[in-house]
């Protein structure tokens, strides 16, 4: 068994414990960052110019955390390329050209992390219920890090009569209803789960119809991934009210996912009654709220940038330094937007600065 086998091992191993020590973690991610140190030659330059090293480097918080716009620009990658690996990219819908990619020399790692947490999260206790996707399949978007999961959650989650209503030829809103309409009767629990667009689409084909559903108890909703300009944009308060309203789902178990390509975990809400409503992980993810351009760690109360240290990010780099603004609340962090002004012009020095780095 080589270095990459091992640790693929010893990463298997710790996501499927029931939690971890600090110590534990800590343990891990620096075991993670010495071999992402020594495979991943942009990285390695990076941390180079910041001073960091295995030998300098003594906890979690003290890895040099990568831009996510670097996925753009440069190859991430501690293992060769090869045939069977899976590439996921991200969607290019922030106006920039290129696109980020994510190289998975194989999904083990990346699926075992997304069950362990839907699990607890979303399916709270329940092996498997009726779902409805509302976001095209894997065959349709393959280098689609969430039609990969959301497949994953139908497979490893869903019973047989799950299906997909949103593919190439559109939203199948006859296909919804009739199913909606047999969980109604029959008073079965049903999932629906996609894009939040996808269910803006839904909410304004009900009420131009002039429908609304009653779910049973113990129906649930997932939404993630924002609208995108994909749909008319909707405040929080008034796209969870309407999802209460139109099919009936409590506000308790409407929950978001919040996750990104560059990722291979998710941190969810415990639903959405109260807003903004608090995210938060795992135990094989970390997160810290930082100054963009020097990377040091915010005062207590107040915002910064989201760093996120994900152990199952093993191919890649561990901890990126996302674009995202948050603030610590009990359990977790909110979410609080997109950086903007001085924190998003420190967001692209950041990204200069890695992108300097490893082609000196």
């Amino acid at each position: 068994m080589d270095k990459a086998d091992t640790l693929v091992a010893d990463l298997l191993a710790f996501i499927a414990m029931d939690g971890c020590t600090d110590d534990q973690f800590d343990q891990l991610a620096l075991r993670l960052f010495a071999y992402q140190y020594a495979s991943n030659t942009p990285f390695r330059s990076f941390c180079q110019r910041r001073g960091a090293s295995p030998r300098t480097v003594k906890t979690w918080s003290d890895i040099p955390a990568v831009p996510i716009d670097a996925f753009k620009a440069l190859e991430l990658r501690s293992e060769p390329s090869s045939p069977t690996e899976r590439v996921f990219m991200t969607s290019g819908t922030t106006g920039r050209a290129a696109r980020g990619r994510h190289f998975h020399p194989a999904l083990q790692v990346y699926d075992l992390s997304m069950q362990q947490h839907f699990a607890t999260r979303f399916m709270q206790g329940t092996a498997r219920m009726p779902m409805g996707i509302l976001f095209p399949d894997e065959v349709t978007m393959p280098n689609s890090s969430l039609a990969h999961y959301l497949a994953l959650a139908k497979s490893a989650f869903g019973t047989p009569e799950s299906r997909y209503f949103l593919g190439p030829e559109g939203l199948d809103m006859d296909g919804l209803c009739a199913v909606l309409e047999a969980a109604e009767r029959t008073g079965q629990p049903y999932a629906l789960l996609g894009a939040s667009f996808s269910l803006v689409h839904v909410m304004d084909a009900l009420r131009a119809q002039g429908r609304r559903f009653q779910l049973p108890a113990g129906s649930r909703i997932l939404d993630t991934g924002g609208y995108k300009g994909q749909s008319r944009e909707l405040p929080l308060a008034d796209f969870y009210a309407g999802l209460t309203e139109l099919l009936g789902v409590p506000p308790e178990l409407c929950i978001n996912m919040y996750g990104m390509t560059e990722l291979s975990t998710q941190f969810y809400d415990n639903g959405n009654a109260s807003l903004p409503s608090v995210k938060s992980g795992p135990h094989w993810i970390r997160s810290r709220l930082v100054e963009p351009v020097s990377g040091r760690s915010v005062a207590p109360g107040e915002r910064g940038i989201l760093v996120h240290c994900d152990l199952a990010n093993y191919n890649a780099v561990s901890t990126i330094l996302t674009e995202d603004v948050g603030l610590w609340a009990d359990g977790g962090f909110l979410l609080l937007g997109r950086a903007e002004g001085a924190a998003a012009k420190g967001c692209s020095l950041a990204v200069d600065e890695f992108v300097q780095a490893a082609r000196a």
